[in-house]
């Protein structure tokens, strides 16, 4: 592999104007400069098209591509994959904030021979104050299927890194919510594992409005997931819906 491996950053955007500026600071600013910002724009309002071609004109190592009809976020997210040409693939989601180092701390955690790897990350408000609470800082150091289907880590889809050669398939199933999680599963399926690097890089946004807040449809979608998507057993099923309500009312 280079001495300094591309990195291609993915990013679905839909009506997201009011962050996305502040997001792009903390992509742009990165100490890791050998990256590529995949952006599809998954049939946005003017202002967010505005916004997006601000960007691409200040730096060209951001690419757009526009859909003509709105897909959800699996879709877009899919289409910047395809797009990708780097040695890792990174997430960013269009309201969340990175470190400056985040890049540089990650790729170097995954130089001796780590294909999947996610970190802490903190909470801030939609107005990007603190929480002052940090998600997955646990002791343990890696994450197995098993791991993730009973949720013993949240694994935030803009805190992932994969190394593109070690998988070869990297679709995320078409749901409208909950796409990354099925993602991480099917990697893990394969035998892989997520390896955890324990320091807060990211800053995700919680957004009141967002369907990943309402508890009953995070539910739903979690049943989902494991009777559609993993094609599990009732009582496997259950057993693993157990261990996910039980850290959903712990973490909170």
């Amino acid at each position: 592999m280079n001495e300094t491996p591309m990195v291609s950053i993915i990013t679905p955007a839909f009506n997201c104007s009011p962050t996305l500026r502040e997001t792009a600071e903390t992509v742009m600013n990165q100490t890791y400069k050998n990256w590529e910002w995949l952006i599809t724009d998954d049939c946005s309002d003017e202002e967010t098209k505005k916004v997006l071609l601000e960007l691409s004109c200040r730096d060209s190592r951001i690419k757009i591509n526009h859909f003509k009809s709105n897909h959800g976020a699996a879709v877009a997210r899919n289409d910047a994959i395809s797009r990708s040409s780097g040695d890792f693939i990174a997430f960013i989601d269009s309201d969340d904030l990175w470190d400056l180092d985040k890049l540089q701390v990650q790729v170097q955690f995954m130089q001796d021979g780590v294909n999947f790897s996610f970190t802490a990350y903190s909470l801030i408000t939609e107005k990007g104050q603190s929480l002052n609470k940090v998600v997955d800082r646990q002791v343990k150091k890696s994450f197995g299927y098993d791991d993730m289907l009973k949720k013993q880590a949240t694994l935030g889809c803009s805190t992932v890194m994969l190394r593109k050669r070690a998988f070869s398939d990297l679709k995320m199933p078409l749901l409208r919510t909950g796409q990354d999680y099925a993602l991480w599963l099917k990697l893990l399926r394969l035998g892989e594992r997520a390896y955890l690097l324990p320091r807060p890089l990211t800053n995700y946004r919680i957004v009141s409005t967002s369907i990943s807040r309402n508890k009953y449809k995070k539910a739903m979608r979690q049943w989902q997931i494991y009777r559609k998507v993993e094609n599990l057993g009732f009582v496997k099923s259950c057993h693993c819906f157990c261990f996910y309500a039980i850290r959903a009312i712990f973490r909170r």
